[in-house]
């Protein structure tokens, strides 16, 4: 199985629709960010976890041509407002694609996307399938069944959901306050990727010196900061970093 980071960038992406690389060198190839995006692939399945605005050059670059099922983390615009980009893989199966989703993140969806969800005429049949969250997900590998975890975490002012795959895997987007009875999810994994925003404190994201403080005591063999905001450079970042943790990039692939 692999699960490779589409995007990780924070909500405006590095460089900014306007140009601006903030702290972050424009020639290193790792500062270029799009907005969060991941892929769990399996033998024979693609489960894509959100549908950030930059996921149709996410899903060419990386060269992905089908997906089996999304899953949301949360209701903001830069984890839903790709969906649309979903539309193909109705257009080449004739399937509905399921969609996973907490109760207010489906509201937000079936509000601002609802002809995803219902037809409005025979020519834009309904292309999604919105299906309720679970704490536990499986799906059919072949002849396997993979178990996908699901906590949820407080994002600010909002919930979101993270997603541990296999008991090996945790993604962990958005968030700034995990609770204490969900640290048994995310101890000693082989992989853990999570929220890094920035180095100030951030009302809804965890900064740095947050990040690390979780790491310690969650322990897993490597881990992942993702989410990075255009104040933190690729390279700088690194520097500081124990070994076993290094900044996200988009394209990054891991093997579990």
């Amino acid at each position: 199985m692999q699960l490779v980071i589409l995007g990780c960038g924070s909500s405006m992406g590095v460089p900014r629709a306007d140009g601006d690389f903030g702290n972050c060198n424009p020639r290193v190839k790792r500062n270029y960010r799009t907005r969060c995006s991941a892929l769990i692939k399996t033998k024979s399945k693609n489960i894509l976890i959100d549908t950030s605005p930059d996921l149709r050059i996410q899903l060419i670059k990386n060269k992905i041509n089908k997906v089996d099922a999304v899953l949301y983390s949360h209701m903001h615009a830069d984890q839903t407002h790709g969906i649309n980009d979903l539309r193909v893989f109705y257009l080449k199966t004739k399937k509905t694609l399921p969609v996973f989703a907490d109760i207010s993140t489906s509201k937000y969806l079936i509000k601002t996307f609802g002809y995803c969800f219902k037809s409005t005429s025979n020519e834009y049949p309904p292309i999604l399938n919105l299906k309720k969250i679970k704490k536990k997900l499986y799906f059919t590998d072949l002849k396997k069944k993979i178990l996908i975890e699901t906590a949820t975490v407080k994002h600010g002012m909002v919930d979101s959901i993270c997603y541990i795959i296999e008991k090996k895997v945790a993604y962990i987007s958005d968030v700034s306050e995990i609770s204490k009875k969900d640290y048994h999810l995310f101890k000693n994994l082989k992989y853990l990727i999570l929220d890094c925003l920035m180095y100030k404190k951030h009302p809804s994201h965890l900064n740095l010196d947050e990040a690390l403080h979780l790491l310690k005591i969650f322990k897993p063999k490597k881990a992942i900061l993702t989410n990075l905001h255009s104040t933190i450079d690729y390279n700088e970042l690194k520097k500081i970093l124990p070994k076993n943790i290094i900044p996200a990039f988009d394209g990054l692939t891991i093997n579990f």
